[in-house]
């Protein structure tokens, strides 16, 4: 995985490098003014006066029209409630650090050292980034027509994956509804989660441990980084030991 780096290129490196990243999305910026992107890019703790945060504000809009018009395109027989919770999952920032990872935005990503020094912390950024960028594409391709044709020419596929999976398992990243959902139609009540800390580094992925039985008897283990990562990774365990869960695909 690719470090962000601090500040340091010269102009024409950093139009180079933010030219070559585009295309990697499938965007051509051509003579495209790109100093919204890189005003995107530019993560406030780098210190510098323009910087992410107007552009995420407008990225933050834009991208819930984007995911309403690509659901309504692609999905046009859901319910405006299914339709809704499709959204906040398209939408969420768990899913734009994932896509930011994916498209390997640490690349073009300009960040103060302590940040980039800052494992459990490097999530918050990578989303925060990348729904900026998504306002810089909307602003330099020409706003509501020519912006979000650009932006969904770099979402719309993995929008299409990351629904496709969702049909699949709609208990996906809520397993411990799912779960509680599974106990209590076949009468075994509530689960029970006991979790403690087993470490104090705070980007630890094995920081929490949880234990969660179910009718008296232990059914999945899990850690995480958090409380509620480790209580998911232990719904998780204990669903595929119970088995199929409603609309869950076997």
């Amino acid at each position: 995985m690719t470090r962000p780096r601090p500040h340091t290129a010269q102009p024409t490196e950093r139009r180079a490098a933010l030219t070559a990243f585009l295309g990697q999305l499938g965007l051509n910026p051509g003579q495209r003014n790109l100093a919204p992107v890189d005003e995107a890019l530019t993560h406030t703790s780098a210190g510098l006066t323009r910087n992410h945060e107007q552009l995420e504000f407008l990225g933050d809009a834009v991208l819930r029209l984007a995911a309403a018009e690509f659901l309504q395109h692609e999905h046009p027989a859901l319910t405006v409630g299914q339709a809704s919770n499709l959204r906040a999952q398209l939408v969420s920032d768990r899913w734009l650090a994932e896509l930011a990872e994916r498209c390997s935005l640490d690349a073009v990503l300009l960040i103060g050292p302590m940040a980039a020094g800052d494992r459990a912390g490097l999530a918050t950024v990578r989303a925060e980034c990348c729904e900026a960028l998504i306002g810089a594409l909307y602003t330099c391709w020409g706003g509501t027509e020519g912006g979000l044709a650009a932006v969904h020419a770099w979402l719309d596929a993995h929008w299409r994956r990351e629904v496709a999976e969702m049909l699949a398992d709609p208990h996906r990243h809520n397993w411990k509804s799912a779960l509680q959902e599974l106990t209590q139609g076949n009468g075994w009540g509530l689960p029970s989660y006991r979790t403690e800390e087993v470490s104090a580094a705070h980007a630890d992925p094995r920081r929490f441990r949880c234990a969660v039985t179910v009718a008296g008897s232990l059914k999945g283990e899990g850690w995480g980084r958090s409380r509620r990562d480790a209580e998911q990774a232990a719904a998780e365990q204990a669903l595929n030991a119970l088995g199929p869960t409603p609309g869950r695909a076997s």
